[in-house]
């Protein structure tokens, strides 16, 4: 029972989490994202710029999220709250489901819950995709975890549609669910790929199976390639900006992800046990993509990385159920244990999303990680479509509440004045930039206020107010 309690009160967290809905990170193109498609189904344009170009964050999901805010009416933030609450429930049964087809022991879908949040390491890490407590936290209503939530599904689906050798349909459904996925979140699709590549490989499937998996396979890559609002197979060729985003991924790895290494003992039993094991063969596959991607260069292959972190982590969750005798998983228990205490203790400031800052003891208050405050306050003048110039920080904000920025404040592959229209922000803030070619970025990207520094005000610029760190709203005046 010990284990069912703790994975609900982890559950629950997070519920009240939900309510808070703390903000960093990517929130605010999400909910950019949102406030397009709300406006403009059909044709939302770039979510951050005042551009007609595709994103890739035009997703099936985000569609229905935008939809939904449109016939309700809902703030993009009650929207946004709904999201986390279904990626939340998807992502809880999903593991239950898939964690029920490898044993079916009735604390294991717990156990694997909590190793899953918490088997991580002393140095805190946060990253969409990645399912930390404390980056679950931050990222519950991302379309990452709506991913990740269908994905121990499709896992769930596969695995008894292969020992089942499953109709027709259902394969079909298998390639509709995979080609969802992959849409809603192109990192995450590929830890789903590589998952149920593992296990395919694992059940060694009779030919009638590998047929139906091929036709599935194709209508996948059909309504991937059919999918209107970007062209999925274009990202093959994303550009450098990329790369550099994502090249923090291979540092400080034992101090992130030390604990996992429990799980690759796991994993290494369960593989002399049997070397078909489709945990240990999802192991390999990860591992291998995220070492290339560090060799060669290709640092976004790093977002593999959960397809190594999840078969360890489920493993070493297993082991307390399944490693033979009683006494050999009670002792295997204490150390998973252990290991679980000190990544809870790693990401016990997660706890001050819920009760603030003020109320956590002063040795939990030190591991807490504020959120931002956000730009509701320039809500009160600034509208929809309206452009602001601003610095990168606000550029990841502004947009969540419909304003466009003259730059993205994320890398855009499609969008091919990304690098002049960042050139002109960094011109426009520095200090030697004279009044006129001020005057003259501000006329060329169509921009109606300005947020920035107190010592931007002169000719052109009309104070309207202050906000939080002494930002000051200025309108432009022409």
């Amino acid at each position: 029972m010990l284990p069912q309690a703790a994975a609900a009160l982890v559950v629950v967290l997070l519920l009240l989490v939900i309510v808070r809905l703390p903000w960093a990170g990517d929130l605010g193109m999400h909910a950019a994202t949102v406030q397009r498609l709300r406006h403009n189904p059909l044709h939302p344009g770039n979510p951050l710029v005042d551009a007609d170009t595709p994103s890739p964050y035009y997703s099936p999901w985000m569609l229905v999220l935008g939809v939904l805010a449109k016939l309700t009416g809902l703030s993009v933030f009650v929207i946004l709250r709904f999201a986390a609450l279904v990626g939340l429930t998807l992502l809880v049964t999903g593991v239950r489901r898939y964690v029920r087809t490898l044993t079916p022991h009735r604390a294991a879908p717990a156990l694997a819950l909590l190793s899953l949040v918490l088997l991580w390491g002393p140095l805190l890490f946060n990253w969409s995709g990645f399912l930390g407590l404390n980056s679950l936290a931050l990222t519950v209503s991302y379309p990452s975890v709506f991913a990740l939530g269908l994905t121990f599904h499709f896992w769930a689906w596969l695995t008894r549609a292969v020992r089942e050798e499953a109709a027709w349909a259902r394969w079909l459904w298998l390639g509709v669910l995979w080609a969802l996925i992959l849409l809603c979140h192109q990192f995450t699709g590929v830890v789903a790929s590589l998952g149920a590549l593992a296990m395919l490989i694992a059940a060694r499937p009779a030919r009638a199976v590998v047929l139906r998996l091929g036709a599935a396979l194709a209508l996948g890559l059909l309504l991937l390639w059919l999918w209107p609002y970007y062209d999925f197979f274009s990202l093959f060729s994303a550009g450098a900006d990329l790369e550099a985003i994502h090249r923090p991924l291979y540092a400080h790895l034992a101090a992130r992800f030390g604990l996992v290494l429990l799980g690759v003992a796991a994993l290494a039993l369960r593989w002399r046990r049997d070397h078909w094991d489709p945990l240990a063969l999802f192991f390999v596959l990860g591992a291998l993509v995220f070492a290339a991607g560090g060799l060669s260069g290709h640092y976004s292959w790093g977002r593999a990385l959960p397809a190594a972190l999840i078969p360890a982590q489920l493993a070493a969750a297993l082991e307390v159920v399944s490693a033979g005798r009683r006494a050999v998983r009670a002792g295997w228990a204490c150390v998973l244990g252990a290991a679980l205490a000190v990544g809870a203790w790693t990401q016990v400031g997660t706890l001050g999303y819920v009760t603030g800052k003020g109320a956590l003891p002063s040795v939990v208050a030190a591991k807490y990680r504020a959120p931002w405050v956000g730009y509701h306050w320039i809500t009160p003048w600034v509208k929809h479509g309206d452009v602001v110039m601003a610095r990168t920080s606000a550029e990841r904000q502004i947009p969540a509440y419909g304003p466009y920025t003259v730059a993205p404040g994320y890398p855009d592959v499609f969008l091919p004045d990304a690098t002049r229209r960042e050139a002109a922000v960094t011109r426009y803030f520095a200090a030697g930039t004279s009044t006129a070619e001020r005057a003259g970025i501000l006329r060329e990207y169509g921009v109606r206020w300005v947020v920035g520094p107190g010592s931007l005000a002169g000719p052109g610029l009309r104070k309207v107010t202050t906000g939080p760190g002494s930002q000051v709203l200025y309108r432009v005046v022409r």
